[in-house]
């Protein structure tokens, strides 16, 4: 059974120490302090810029002379943005507010990162973030059990990585076989000369309402609430569609009786943004009965066209869609002027199905990507929290570590 004791900060296990964050780092100087001000950042070069920035790496340059001149591994810390970045390997230091921050030799630092990024940023009004850290306390096993625990948290994090990789490759693989599929066709044929450019020999020209009905959606008035009260039926809006072909799930729900004062949509309705910065965007109905607000058109495909190949068809023309908007602050594509856009289309209903087919077993496998990436996020949230609190302990544990 594990045993506790009280302290500063509540209950931690028996046999681990906690230190204010300060008495855990190096005063010291650890750098040369040089910083690469972001008009030096270049897409390539022989090292990365780590900044305080989302992406983890910035920017490249080649300057070996203000390389980081401390000890490996270090924590790169934005002031402003409160973004942890472990980084082992050499690297520049890059723009204004990003600190750098290392432990000492009885944290590991691994450990201590992760510990760090579990930490959670009450809003006190700060703009320097770093003083907030001053403020935290730390708290720690002995070394082994420390790199135990990075070691589980890594492989989670590895996991995690992995499914991102998959998921990039497989957005890219769709981008590329949609531009092959929509510019040759099925079968690699002959292409012909059309206004709009070249197009498979087989396939034609058609407006929009040449693809079935168009429905433009409607918001039931918000002031009564019986529309609303209870929900159960999706109320799709431009925020909804999002990576995946259907519409899983919606921010809102209407009743019963707000479904009755709403263009009822069937499952497999093709939806289009039409008015606001995603003008062009797609997704799916996935409900047997939905309906949207009057920024998305819908098309209910006659039998003649399969709705997952409009809907890819229209995703492959997201930018052309697009660019029939009005120009201004709020981009609009009336429904009028939607229902004429011309696109390319191939009447063989086979040739239809099979580019469908082959599009969505790429999106099933990043859907799938997506949803182990979410699973393993949700554990490594878990983990952190039961692992820095001691309420999991790995210490008996034969875990191999670096």
């Amino acid at each position: 059974m594990m045993k506790f004791k009280q302290t500063k900060i509540g209950l931690i296990p028996e046999d681990w120490e906690v230190k204010g964050f300060q008495e855990c780092v190096n005063k010291e100087r650890i750098s040369r302090d040089i910083k690469i001000p972001q008009s030096k950042y270049k897409n390539s070069g022989k090292y990365p810029i780590v900044d305080q920035g989302a992406s983890f790496i910035a920017g490249y340059a080649d300057d070996k002379t203000k390389l980081f001149s401390g000890r490996l591994p270090v924590i790169v810390f934005g002031d402003h943005t409160r973004i942890f970045k472990f980084v082992d390997f050499p690297f520049y230091l890059g723009a204004d507010g990003t600190k750098l921050i290392q432990p000492k030799d009885f944290i590991d630092p691994k450990y201590f990162f992760y510990y760090l990024y579990g930490l959670p940023f009450e809003s006190k009004g700060y703009n320097r973030h770093y003083k907030y850290l001053k403020e935290k306390f730390i708290v720690y096993p002995e070394k082994l059990e420390q790199r135990k625990i990075a070691s589980v948290l890594s492989k989670i994090q590895q996991a995690i990585e992995q499914q991102d990789k998959i998921i990039q490759t497989t957005k890219e693989l769709k981008k590329s076989m949609m531009n092959k599929l929509f510019t040759d066709g099925l079968h690699g044929e002959e292409q012909k000369e059309t206004e709009i450019g070249l197009i498979p020999k087989s396939w034609d020209l058609v407006e929009v309402d040449a693809l079935g009905e168009i429905i433009t959606g409607t918001t039931p008035p918000t002031k009564n609430k019986k529309y609303y009260a209870g929900g159960g039926f999706q109320f799709i809006s431009p925020v909804d569609l999002g990576d995946t072909k259907y519409i899983y799930s919606t921010k809102k729900e209407i009743s019963v009786e707000g479904l009755k004062v709403s263009r009822v949509l069937p499952k497999d309705a093709v939806l289009v943004v039409c008015i606001g910065s995603t003008t062009g965007k797609v997704g799916l109905a996935y409900k047997v009965k939905s309906t949207t607000n009057q920024q998305i058109n819908a098309i209910i495909c006659n039998t003649a066209f399969n709705p997952h190949f409009v809907y890819y068809l229209l995703d492959f023309k997201r930018d052309y869609i697009r660019s029939l908007s009005t120009p201004s602050p709020v981009p609009i594509l009336s429904k009028g002027k939607f229902q004429r856009a011309i696109i390319i289309i191939t009447k063989d209903k086979q040739e239809q199905d099979e580019i469908a087919k082959i599009l969505s077993a790429i999106d099933k496998k990043r859907e799938k990507a997506e949803a182990r990436k979410q699973a393993l996020q949700a554990l490594f949230k878990t983990m952190l929290n039961q692992l820095m609190t001691g309420k999991a302990r790995v210490n008996d544990l034969d875990i191999e570590v670096n």
